[in-house]
């Protein structure tokens, strides 16, 4: 504990404002336990960029944790990009603390020399993505903490090309962030390398989701009945822009949602993979017989999408089956327009469902899996340009990414493409869930499930720690009867079949992450999460579907099959 004050105390010098100093030496005199929390180690990078709660200390965001990244991101970018004038785009998300912390990052970007676009108002996500390459900058930075809960926040850094930045930059750039002390940050803005953009900005990134979430051929968009929510998020700014842009007419906001607020008071998380977080825009759907309900996080990179079942209900679909019905749907328009030649791919992660190389490999179309997060994603669009072409790619973590000019999860295109599925689907007396259906008849009827348990703070992430060494140590053998073949384990770099005892080396970055497949198909994956106290398990299991009436059926063998694995493994 001796350590932990002594960090703090170097909290208390004149490098630190007023404020903080209090905040600090009332926990020093107050709170051990919470100034534990606060130092007990640096606020890092994880797959999602670096986010936590808010409040003084070094495991906390913050004007100085922030102040120190963008220094290191500045120092790095002076270093690596030479000869031009620097250019950084910035956006922020609905959350408390987001538009202060964007000037402050705003302002040290600009003392160091650096040209900054900073949007007027909160914007998506994605909309950052767009306005990198848009405006020819060397990076981007987006204020949020997607869909935490309202104490956290968050930052993501994004490179020239519009993705999430990987290795070797990643890495790079921390090392710059970990050499610097916090009295090396430069807070004092040049103002004039500061310029307020939004309309602009706005129109184009709408007119580029239109063009790329929509298809000519499409008719009917007027008669399909849409309810929409923001979960009190950044999506209000541009989504009701883009239905009216592409001529769907019949939107319906859910009101008591549409203002942003960072407490988000309507719902106890906002996250719409969660059926609770989109009850109100449920019970609006089936006030008003809506066709389709799509709500989004609260930085709109993320959404959730509901249609009507066969018995007519409204059912929350996962993100793995929003991805493949987005897949299969885009293949299918390349091969409508001639434009499928054996040069194209779809992208996924390693922890999304199988289904979708299956779609992909029925048309000829090759699918790259990456590690989880959009970043490798967009890893793959910039080192596949000029050979081959990207048609979309998405995870099973509710996001989606159609074609190349935005290199993030795109809420605002995928909402357009979902309507454009359902739209098409309803013309010729069938409906999206159908053609879901329709899907598993044609490959195999997938189910996938996730549990995630969380372990908060110094304790929960020892613990965390020791369960992915478990499973390493004691490997699962079987799982529901079928004997496990491959175990993946992405730290090792190594993919062992059991069966063969053969060992081979797994080509892409390392990640904690393990994964069991059996010889019945069904896949187990462990993960820790890199930005939340948190640790996922991903389980996907398959069988024949000889016909959409007998779906419902198999389904239900499915589920039960997926919690007698849970139950094996100890995870109920």
């Amino acid at each position: 504990m001796s350590t932990i004050v002594e960090k703090a105390k170097l909290w208390l010098t004149d490098t630190f404002d007023s404020e903080t100093q209090k905040e600090i030496q009332h926990l020093i005199d107050t709170d051990q336990d919470q100034l534990a929390e606060r130092f007990y180690k640096n606020m890092e990078f994880g797959t999602g960029g670096m986010r936590g709660i808010m409040g003084a200390g070094i495991n906390r965001i913050n004007k100085y944790t922030l102040g120190k990244a963008t220094q290191g991101l500045s120092n790095y970018l002076i270093k690596t990009v030479e000869n031009k004038q620097l250019k950084v785009a910035i956006a922020f998300d609905c959350r408390h603390n987001s538009k202060p912390f964007a000037k402050i990052v705003a302002d040290v970007l600009s003392a160091n020399g650096i040209k900054v676009f900073l949007f007027e108002d909160l914007r998506p996500t994605p909309e950052l993505s767009f306005a990198v390459k848009h405006l020819n900058c060397d990076a981007g930075i987006v204020l949020t903490a997607s869909h935490n809960p309202p104490e956290y926040n968050g930052y993501k850094v994004y490179w020239a090309d519009g993705g999430q930045i990987v290795p070797p930059q990643d890495g790079e750039i921390i090392d710059e962030v970990n050499s610097l002390a916090f009295a090396d940050v430069k807070f004092s803005a040049n103002e004039e390398l500061i310029e307020v953009i939004g309309e602009k900005v706005d129109n184009a990134f709408i007119d580029a989701s239109v063009k790329n979430g929509t298809f000519p051929s499409t008719t009917g968009r007027d008669d399909l009945k849409i309810v929409f929510t923001s979960l009190h998020g950044t999506s209000i700014t541009a989504i009701p822009h883009a239905f009216e842009k592409a001529g769907y007419s019949d939107v319906n906001i859910v009101e008591e949602q549409r203002v942003p607020n960072g407490d988000f008071p309507t719902v106890a998380s906002p996250n719409p993979e969660e059926p609770a977080a989109l009850k109100m825009a449920t019970d609006l759907a089936n006030k008003i017989g809506a066709d389709i309900l799509i709500g989004t996080d609260p930085d709109c990179d993320r959404l959730g999408i509901a249609v009507r079942d066969l018995e007519g209900n409204m059912k929350l679909l996962n993100g793995n089956q929003t991805m493949c019905l987005m897949t299969s749907f885009l293949i299918k328009k390349w091969k409508e327009a001639g434009k499928l030649n054996g040069k194209q791919f779809v992208g996924s992660t390693i922890v999304s469902t199988n289904l979708v190389n299956e779609i992909a490999a029925s048309y000829g179309v090759e699918t790259k899996v990456g590690l989880t997060g959009f970043k490798w994603i967009a890893k793959m669009v910039r080192e596949a340009e000029g050979k081959q072409d990207f048609i979309g790619g998405g995870e099973e973590s509710f996001g989606y990414m159609v074609g190349g000019f935005v290199r993030d999860k795109d809420a605002v295109t995928a909402t357009l493409l979902a309507c454009e599925i359902a739209t098409e689907a309803k013309a010729k007396g069938s409906s999206m869930y159908q053609e879901l259906l329709q899907i598993y008849v044609d490959n195999n009827y997938y189910k996938e499930h996730l549990i995630s348990l969380v372990r908060k703070g110094m304790d929960g992430a020892e613990k965390i720690a020791q369960m992915m060494v478990d499973l390493r140590k004691n490997p699962v053998s079987e799982l529901d009867g079928s004997k496990v073949k491959y175990v993946f384990d992405y730290e090792a770099s190594t993919k062992t079949d059991l069966i063969t005892n053969t060992v081979e080396t797994i080509e892409i970055p390392k990640s904690n992450v393990l994964i069991y497949e059996t010889l019945d198909g069904t896949k187990v994956a462990a993960r820790p999460s890199g930005t939340e106290p948190k640790i996922k398990f991903y389980f996907s299991v398959r069988a024949d579907l000889c016909c959409i009436e007998e779906a419902k059926n198999v389904e239900s063998k499915l589920d039960a099959k997926v919690q007698r694995i849970i139950s094996e493994m100890k995870l109920s």
